[in-house]
């Protein structure tokens, strides 16, 4: 159930020390902390750069939307309905069933959104960054306030969990993706995937080059993120590093995790922190790996990140939403790669007790929608 895209020795090792080998129920001393990083970029308001809500106005939400539903899961009531999507459903509810199933402990972090987020969210005092076509995303004094913000997090969470899965959710992630890479030296052009059905390279460089014009001389990796990046990135970069001196990390994601391990990678170097890669692996679905119109695995092959995919294979769902990732539809987001790789790490389940659990969670959700 778990696939090696890049990095086989390191990530197959990685694996090795997670995977449970008892029978029976699963000692809480080797639940993982599943933790979301919500994010906002103007980026996501740009017509068709994203499909992670139909309108523009339910894109700025939809960071909200599913942070919510990982921490409340189906409730007849919500501050932040989940938005329409062109196709599908949100992968919110791929993490919170595994959530619910494994009773695994979640921290949602609001690393800056375009609203007030719930009172469970941890509000790490950030702001929504400007558009990436700006060149001017962040003020530095806030890309270093959310820098020291992931830090003590890091810090916090490696000493209470044995491990920890980072997922994210930026609507227009992939385009800060693509600028952050690009500004760290990566080429990344037709790399970075896309919730549409077939990624939209071209709409991508051009808004990204903008951006990437205004980058000062030698940037250092901070001025990278506070040109180009988003509020998300700097947070993750700074908890993994900070996490990964004693801990394993799970970055659950695909082309924006892979940037944020370029990113960290880069501040290792810049500051001389230490720098674990044996610590590190990146997590996604199969449907990004396999995505023939983005090219992930060279990606992670140029920034030298273990990318490890969950092979979660929808063909045999009861519900249409679920089917329509088989058709290319969404992909991944917050955390759904990940949450499927800790799940097959900690109880060996395959395929058919995934769906089995993911569809259980669809069909109460299905019906609450019909009420």
């Amino acid at each position: 159930m778990i696939g090696v895209a890049w990095g086989q020795d390191i990530a197959l090792r990685w694996c090795d020390r997670l995977r449970c080998t008892h029978k029976g129920d699963r000692p809480q001393s080797q639940q993982p902390a599943i933790i979301c990083v919500l994010g906002f970029t103007e980026t996501a308001l740009i017509p068709g750069i994203s499909a992670a809500g139909k309108t523009a106005s339910d894109r700025r939400y939809t960071a909200l939307a599913d942070g919510e539903f990982l921490l409340r899961g189906v409730q007849p009531h919500y501050q932040y309905p989940l938005p329409p999507l062109i196709e599908g459903a949100s992968p919110a509810l791929i993490s919170r069933a595994f959530i619910e199933r494994l009773d695994l402990p979640l921290y949602v972090f609001n690393a800056g959104l375009p609203a007030p987020g719930l009172a469970p969210m941890i509000d790490l005092g950030g702001v929504p960054a400007r558009c990436v076509s700006t060149g001017q995303a962040m003020d530095r004094a806030t890309v270093e306030h959310l820098w020291h913000q992931g830090w003590r997090w890091g810090e916090r969470l490696s000493q209470a969990h044995p491990w920890l899965v980072i997922g994210e959710c930026v609507v227009g992630g992939t385009t800060t993706a693509l600028a952050l890479c690009e500004s760290l030296g990566v080429a990344a052009q037709h790399c970075v995937g896309s919730s549409h059905r077939q990624s939209n390279h071209g709409q991508k460089w051009q808004i990204v080059q903008q951006g990437l014009s205004q980058l000062p001389p030698n940037p250092d990796p901070l001025a990278c993120v506070a040109a180009i990046g988003d509020p998300m990135q700097v947070v993750v970069a700074a908890m993994v590093l900070r996490a990964s001196q004693t801990r394993a990390v799970l970055l659950a994601g695909g082309s924006q995790m892979i940037a944020v391990y370029a990113l960290a990678q880069a501040i290792a170097r810049w500051q001389q922190l230490p720098w674990r890669p044996d610590q590190i692996v990146v997590g996604t679905t199969r449907w990004i790996v396999e995505d023939t119109t983005a090219h992930i695995s060279t990606l992670a092959a140029r920034v030298e990140c273990p990318l490890l995919y969950s092979q979660l294979n929808f063909t045999t769902s009861r519900h249409a939403a679920f089917r329509a990732y088989e058709a290319g539809f969404v992909k991944e987001g917050v955390g759904a790669g990940g949450c499927c790789i800790a799940a097959h790490l900690l109880a060996d389940w395959h395929n058919e007790q995934m769906v089995a659990v993911i569809d259980s969670l669809g069909d109460r959700w299905h019906k609450r929608l019909a009420e």
